[in-house]
């Protein structure tokens, strides 16, 4: 038997990236999967972000390992919506098991310089979209007798950076919000951890912005991920840039697992020993 065999995991951000990612390592160890992902631009993110034909390769990548996946495009910021998706998803494949709160979006700027819409977008994605996300599944969580909810966080979760001053904010309080689930979800055999990966490597930092944040002394031609490289690597102890989506995926399918059955109120850090620096 595979280690989720009968069981259907809720994850948010599935269209591409982290969100795809944890969908197919889930999928590949036996659950049926419910995903969304808002697959549009938002106003203060300059990365091209997920699109719907993004969603629909997730889909495909999912039935083509024989799992079942109810996808649909919905907004983390949205709670009916979110709560819709949810509800029809449970609703078609009988239960919730795992919840994997991966949706997030990522910007930069001094403190002192970002705008209030920036600050806005990214507590109201980051932060309030994983206590909607909670409270849409805690119901469903709860009539299956127990279950997972694995909250991602960050390193901006556990220490300061600058430049980031909403993102360590918003990734700070998923902490908080974390701690309290799990005292508040234990009784109903709920367990509540967070994941804090260092720099993945997808679309959210191989980009043009955070290139030029990291070597604003290049000339834009030459800011290339071979030439990054290097500076990404040192934020990590571990002699790495950064770390892939499937290193993350492997703890969110062991904190999903029995194998972490009494394991909750727990922040666990994938990040190459960037933390300990």
């Amino acid at each position: 038997m595979a280690r989720l065999d009968g069981k259907v995991a809720f994850v948010t951000g599935a269209a591409r990236g982290q969100g795809r990612s944890h969908a197919l390592r889930l999928a590949q160890e036996g659950a049926d999967i419910i995903a969304i992902d808002v697959a549009q631009q938002l106003p203060t993110v300059e990365y091209a972000m997920a699109t719907p034909d993004d969603l629909a390769e997730t889909v495909r990548q999912i039935e083509a390992l024989d799992r079942r996946i109810i996808a649909s495009q919905a907004d983390v910021r949205d709670f009916d919506a979110l709560k819709s998706a949810v509800d029809d998803g449970v609703a078609q494949l009988r239960r919730l098991d795992i919840v994997a709160a991966n949706a997030g979006i990522f910007t930069q700027g001094r403190a002192e310089e970002l705008t209030d819409e920036q600050w806005d977008e990214m507590q109201d994605v980051n932060l309030k979209g994983v206590w909607h996300t909670a409270k849409a599944t805690i119901p469903h969580l709860r009539a299956n007798g127990g279950g997972s909810m694995i909250l991602t966080s960050s390193t901006a979760g556990i220490k300061g950076f600058e430049n980031f001053a909403h993102y360590v904010a918003a990734k700070h309080g998923v902490v908080g919000l974390m701690r309290t689930l799990a005292l508040e979800l234990a009784a109903d055999s709920i367990r509540v951890n967070t994941v804090h990966p260092t720099s993945v490597d997808t679309d959210m930092i191989q980009n043009a912005m955070l290139y030029k944040l990291f070597a604003p002394d290049l000339a834009e031609e030459d800011r290339t991920r071979e030439n990054l490289g290097a500076r990404f690597q040192t934020m990590n102890a571990l002699p790495i840039p950064w770390v892939d989506p499937v290193d993350i995926s492997n703890a969110v399918l062991f904190l999903a697992s029995d194998e972490a059955r009494y394991i909750t109120g727990v922040m666990l850090p994938v990040d190459a020993g960037a933390t300990t620096k």
